[in-house]
């Protein structure tokens, strides 16, 4: 079985973006949060470029969200 490693960051990252208790878990612990979101045990070169991927996203929409504040888009 192989893994769809882009449709599972983007998975992580919209079940995170969408859970508050999740968000908390992946501060915590983002590998445990991630593998709970993909139902799976990654390997660990697997699990730390989707949870360094997921990071990646989920900074960008928070900047997106600023950057559309400032310009008066929501």
């Amino acid at each position: 079985m192989a893994l769809d490693v882009k449709a599972s960051i983007e998975k992580a990252v919209t079940k995170i973006t969408s859970d508050k208790a999740l968000q908390e878990q992946f501060k915590k612990d983002p590998v445990k949060a991630v593998e709970s979101v993909l139902g799976v045990d990654l390997p660990d070169d697997v699990v730390d470029k989707v949870v360094d991927a997921v990071k990646v996203k989920l900074a960008a929409g928070k900047i997106s969200d600023t950057l559309g504040g400032l310009f008066g888009k929501k």
